[in-house]
């Protein structure tokens, strides 16, 4: 979302660091470039022109023109003020006192609200609460529907509404259900319409005041730029929202709402929606957010996402596996099917600090997300003997692996080879030896990808240490100590 505006600063920034010093003239210049670049990125002008007021201040004292790297010192000053400009810091959600706690989904048709409630609904559940969710959008056609559907999905109990109710009857009935049903947190999916209305903000008024939500949330689109920040400002006056879910941050919006938004409202960004799937919310954190749009990386959403994607025992087996050189190909599809979990290659990348602007210089160079699918078809056309024993598939087996999956008999020997070379890698590494890197640095088993910096999330790592491993000194010297022990044991 943020990729043209990181551009543009960075084109700046790499003008200031080129200054041996920096002076009143060349800093100004700068800031002309990072108005310009904000300003296209579609962020209110009032904004931007209170940022660049605060970082022209901070970047024109003494600590900064005397520094000996003045131009670090100025990235330093907007990076902080970004995260100033965003909120600061993460805003949680208020459920405090006594449940069952009530979270209202406010904004436009269209805004992605009940998707977004349902999204909440999982988030919850992970944090151990028990959501409640409560269509009372009786005017939209099928919403009443889909939100049922997304609940049975989730395994979420869903108040049954139907489109002759009431809204404000609806949630009021809701809490006493939810109760009943022993669920901590109503989340309430309220009506919108395609512009404000005095009807519609009646309603809202209404449910407000019989319900009294911890948390009123206004959900925007942030492909609707500006305009979903006037929005967000009128359901503020009448409603006075605790906070503002973003969707749709993965499309190919310039980012403008989620940097005006916390500046116009007052109100912090509390979500981010980044992607279809339910699994797809992330709670909004101005630091990393401000650390990604300067192209710093993002490192803690990384570990968070592998973290949620990857199960800690299934995690230990594999290692064991590995540590045995015991990995087959069935173990090698699920860490590729979790890595897709994660998000698109290129996603993950951009996560990984330096990794950003290495994907830049690569430009035509495609990820290799299809030949991951091509291995994953592959491995799923195997029974599940020859994923287990690739040495017992002889060319007629190969033959129907090629048909079954759409390839080549020679990209089938390919993946063979490979991942033989694989396994020979790991036996020498469980025996202590550090193996060496094939020609051209590409990773065995994963044919047109090269080798990754410290390994893919949720894949083994080139060689297990530190997080209860041994390096290959430490695993030679076990391996002496034991040669040892076993020639005292004969002698006896």
């Amino acid at each position: 979302m943020f990729d043209s505006l990181s551009d543009r600063l960075e084109s700046v920034f790499k003008k200031l660091r080129g200054h041996g010093r920096l002076d009143e003239s060349n800093i100004q210049d700068g800031l002309r470039e990072v108005r310009l670049a904000l300003l296209e990125a579609d962020v209110n002008f009032k904004v931007v022109k209170d940022f660049v007021e605060k970082v022209k201040a901070r970047a024109l004292g003494q600590d900064v023109l005397g520094s000996l790297t003045p131009g670090q010192q100025v990235i330093k000053i907007v990076h902080e003020e970004l995260i100033e400009l965003l909120g600061g810091e993460n805003c949680a959600l208020n459920l405090s006192g006594k449940p069952p706690y009530v979270i209202m989904m406010s904004g436009l048709q269209g805004s992605g609200k009940t998707t977004s409630a349902a999204k909440l609904a999982l988030f919850l559940r992970r944090q151990k609460y028990a959501p409640y969710l409560v269509p009372a959008d009786v005017y939209r056609p099928a919403a009443i529907d889909q939100l049922t559907k997304l609940g049975a999905e989730l395994g979420v109990p869903v108040y049954p509404s139907t489109v002759d109710m009431n809204p404000v009857d609806i949630c009021v009935d809701a809490m006493r259900d939810a109760e009943l049903k022993g669920c901590s947190v109503i989340l309430i999916d309220t009506a919108g319409r395609l512009h404000i209305d005095e009807l519609l903000m009646q309603e809202l008024v209404g449910i407000k005041e019989k319900c009294r939500p911890q948390e009123i949330l206004f959900v925007a689109d942030a492909m609707t730029g500006q305009d979903a920040v006037t929005v967000a400002e009128k359901f503020n006056e009448v409603l006075d929202i605790t906070g503002v879910v973003l969707t749709k941050m993965d499309g190919d919006a310039r980012g403008g709402a989620a940097l005006s938004i916390k500046s116009i409202t007052g109100k912090p960004l509390k979500f981010v929606g980044m992607g279809e799937r339910l699994s797809e919310l992330e709670v909004f954190h101005p630091d990393r957010i401000a650390s990604r749009i300067l192209g710093m990386g993002d490192v803690l959403t990384l570990i968070e996402k592998a973290q949620s994607t990857i199960d800690s025992k299934e995690a230990e087996a594999l290692e064991k596996k590995f540590r045995k050189a015991e990995f087959d190909l069935e173990d090698f599809r699920t860490q590729m099917r979790r890595i897709k979990k994660l998000g698109s290659l290129e996603g993950i990348m951009k996560l990984i600090p330096g990794m950003g602007q290495i994907r830049k210089q690569l430009q035509d160079v495609q990820m290799p997300e299809k030949e991951l699918g091509k291995v994953e078809a592959m491995i799923s056309s195997m029974t599940m003997a020859e994923r287990h024993e690739p040495k017992i598939i002889n060319p007629s087996r190969k033959q129907r692996i090629a048909k079954g999956s759409g390839v080549t008999v020679t990209e089938v020997n390919q993946l063979l080879k490979n991942f033989e070379q694989m396994q020979k890698m790991m036996k020498k590494m469980a025996g202590g030896k550090m193996p060496s890197m094939p020609q051209g640095g590409r990773m065995p088993g994963m044919p047109g990808m090269g080798a990754m910096p410290g390994g893919m999330p949720g894949m083994p790592g080139a060689l297990p240490s530190g997080g209860g491993g041994r390096t290959a000194a430490e695993a030679a010297k076990l391996k002496e100590k034991r040669k040892k022990a076993k020639k005292q044991r004969r002698k006896k």
